[in-house]
């Protein structure tokens, strides 16, 4: 079974990319509720990053993993 993690990207101070993941997201998933919570990350200063603060949105998506046992 796939395991799907929703990775929120964001720019820091230093202009760096710093993404975050949520893994198993829930179903289907709304942008606008997406948009909403990175603008309040941003906003509260929620998260450090080495490069500074989170400053600015870069992009949300979904990643979805499939790992098949061989052996």
């Amino acid at each position: 079974m796939p395991t799907v993690n929703l990775q929120l990207v964001f720019r820091n101070e230093e202009g760096n990319q710093t993404t975050l993941s949520v893994r198993d997201p829930i179903q289907p998933v709304d942008s606008e509720q997406v948009e909403q919570v990175m603008d309040e990350i941003i906003q509260k200063n929620v998260f450090d990053s080495t490069g500074g603060d989170l400053v600015g949105k870069v992009a949300a998506r979904l990643v979805s993993r499939e790992i098949e046992e061989i052996l």
